[in-house]
């Protein structure tokens, strides 16, 4: 049952969801695909976000991101707002992906370089 489901059932149209943030940009680490319990990792070339309306608040992710990208929604850093909705922007427009895969091949290089949001690709 996605997020959707879960608020009209539910009536809680306040849950919260969880945001990939820009440390994921031109890594991909997947970790995160291999806990989620509902398939909501959606994969775009070089980064992952979390459909909004699919996620249940479990936070399983969150302690497997080897770039420490994924933030609850109230917990995203003030710079990193903007990736809530492009969250769920490109959740629309990407396909989901249901198992784990390999890092980007230099991920390790990306994973603590900042302000990386002119290298997303979509």
């Amino acid at each position: 049952m996605g997020r959707g489901a879960l608020r009209n059932t539910c009536g809680d149209a306040s849950a919260m969801t969880y945001v990939v943030t820009e440390g994921c940009i031109k890594c991909k680490f997947t970790d995160c695909v291999d806990v989620c319990p509902v398939d909501c990792f959606r994969e775009g070339p070089n980064f992952l976000v979390i459909d909004p309306d699919e996620c249940i608040d479990c936070t399983l992710c969150v302690a497997e991101c080897p770039a420490d990208a994924i933030f609850a929604e109230d917990d995203v850093p003030a710079d990193q707002q903007d990736f809530i909705e492009l969250n769920a922007e490109l959740a629309r427009a990407w396909k989901p992906i249901i198992e784990s895969k390999d890092p980007l091949a230099d991920a390790d290089d990306w994973v603590k370089v900042k302000d990386k949001r002119g290298l997303l690709e979509r």
